[in-house]
């Protein structure tokens, strides 16, 4: 009996556990049953009561009472459907200078609105706070290269700052529970019963939330020193028992992500994840983002053994090879230079490490001195073989051909880049303009190692394994391109590997693997006619 290798049951076990937690996750939606004779807490909406929302600001968290003051009031506050509505807001020189704002929201059934303390002070009056400010590292100015001298130091040095200023959210979004539900008083969920405010008659009040994943860095505005009447945008959608349950769970999940290292853009692309995907659509993601993560564990698995054992080159691309470990550095420093998102920018940081010791693998590396005694690199094959020694004459062959399109419309490229499009500094431009080559050209590499498969009718020295992985991840990468944030031009070379892994795929039915010989061994005419 052949026992399953450790990869398939680790494969599995992460299957289900994963399968485990979207089903714990759907199980938030279902609301905890209040059995008869049960004692259970009820709704305060239940009765459908006329309600009003004032509106205050402040500078401090507690504000005395020559501190606060009043926005406006929403009379007759419809609470059962979403309403946006765009606030005139005062900035104090306080917050001007780099100080905070916040924002105090009384839902309240009182008649009299402006009077912040009595309406706080009263026992139906529902309060929450929303701080209105966020310091944030403002973006790095971009400008013309080749412009006016003026105008490049000025915004360079705008562009180099690195300290955290105000910026003001120019949309703020809160819901409110609205389902007319009943509470079970010994079955109540964790993350609610933190949240419950009872009155006199043992009703809890209307529980208000501010919705922390719609608070998106996107949205922020820097505060000027000469700005003092602002705009933003107050959004209430209502809410239900699931989606809030949800919403708490994930917002104690994004911040326990800071503590290990996670910056607040790594933490606004996930909240993307979660704020823009429909929650039906959230458990498919969920599940199929663990499959990629599965898929990307397998593949360098595979790829690492493959070339780890892996002696005869005969029939692998060596340009291909050396061009993937080149393209692998660039694009790694683009996207630290655009300081992607460390769900982009570790796994690339991963693959780049791989590509550079399978480069180490097929090359050698020598420092030689030119006529003018300037030092330069020399890479030579390490293939020695009959065989191996074709597979090369094929690679460069192709190599010639690609390099007439190549390497004119790169020089182009990079030409138009500096003329016309503003950078934040030369190195910025050097690495935009080495990865759009990558990325618009980078197809082009993968082409040798086609033309070496089709000029030996073989694909059996091929890592198919790890080349399937891959592939799977490639489609998949295809349906994250549209849900995490990522440079357009890292998006549309997701699309664009789909072709090349289809030719693979092709080429893999129109040469299957001959089981009598040797892997990555070659076929001469002559053995063909025997």
């Amino acid at each position: 009996m052949r026992w399953p290798s450790f990869s398939l049951i680790l494969s599995g076990v992460f299957l289900g556990y994963i399968a485990y937690s979207v089903w714990s996750l759907a199980q938030l939606f279902v609301p905890p049953a209040c059995g008869k004779g049960e004692r259970c807490i009820p709704s305060f909406l239940r009765s459908k009561p006329k309600l009003h929302l004032a509106l205050f600001t402040s500078v401090k968290p507690h504000p005395s009472l020559k501190d606060v003051k009043f926005v406006e009031s929403w009379r007759d506050f419809n609470y059962t459907f979403p309403k946006a509505k765009e606030l005139n807001l005062t900035i104090p020189l306080s917050t001007r200078q780099n100080g905070s704002m916040y924002l105090h929201l009384l839902l309240t059934q009182e008649k009299e609105h402006d009077n912040f303390f009595k309406l706080h002070q009263t026992p139906t009056t529902v309060y929450t706070k929303i701080r209105l400010t966020q310091y944030h590292v403002p973006e790095a100015a971009t400008f013309q290269l080749l412009g006016s001298k003026e105008n490049k130091i000025d915004e360079n040095i705008s562009g180099k700052s690195i300290r955290p200023v105000a910026h003001l959210k120019s949309r703020i979004t809160f819901n409110i529970l609205t389902d007319d539900i009943k509470f079970p008083v010994k079955n109540l969920p964790p993350e609610i019963a933190q949240l419950l405010v009872l009155n006199s008659r043992g009703e809890f009040l209307p529980i208000i939330q501010y919705d922390f994943l719609n608070n998106r860095l996107r949205d922020l505005v820097v505060i000027g020193k000469n700005d003092t009447i602002m705009m933003t945008t107050l959004a209430y959608a209502p809410v239900s028992t699931g989606k809030l349950r949800v919403m708490q769970h994930i917002e104690t999940a994004l911040r326990s992500l800071m503590s290990f290292g996670f910056n607040e853009k790594d933490v606004d692309e996930v909240k993307g994840i979660f704020a823009d995907t429909n929650m039906y659509l959230l458990c498919i993601t969920v599940f199929v983002a663990a499959v990629h993560l599965l898929f990307d564990f397998l593949a360098f698995k595979n790829d690492v053994t493959f070339w780890r054992h892996k002696q005869n080159f005969a029939g692998l691309s060596v340009r291909t090879v050396v061009w993937r470990a080149f393209s692998h550095i660039i694009v790694f420093l683009y996207m630290m230079d655009e300081k992607t998102s460390l769900l982009v920018l570790i796994p690339s940081g991963i693959a780049t490490v791989i590509e550079l010791w399978k480069a180490q693998k097929v090359i050698y590396v020598e420092v030689t001195f030119s006529q003018l005694h300037l030092p330069c690199l020399r890479f030579t094959s390490k293939g020695s073989s009959a065989a191996e020694q074709k597979t090369q004459e094929f690679d460069a062959e192709i190599m010639r051909y690609l390099s007439y399109i190549l390497y004119p419309c790169c020089i182009l490229g990079a030409i138009y880049s500096l003329l016309y499009v503003p950078h934040k500094s030369w190195y910025s431009w050097s690495i935009h303009s080495l990865v759009n080559g990558v990325y618009v050209f980078g197809f082009l590499f993968m082409l040798p190692q086609l033309f070496v498969n089709y000029k030996l009718k073989s694909v059996a020295h091929l890592p198919w394994r790890a080349f399937m992985y891959k592939a799977f991840n490639t489609f998949i990468d295809d349906l994250f391109a549209f849900i995490i944030t990522m440079p357009t031009a890292h998006r549309v070379a997701c699309f664009r590997d789909d072709i090349v892994f289809l030719v693979y795929l092709y080429q893999r039915w129109l040469y299957p693997v001959d089981k009598t010989r040797v892997d990555g061994t070659l076929v001469t005419d002559e053995k063909k006619h025997e």
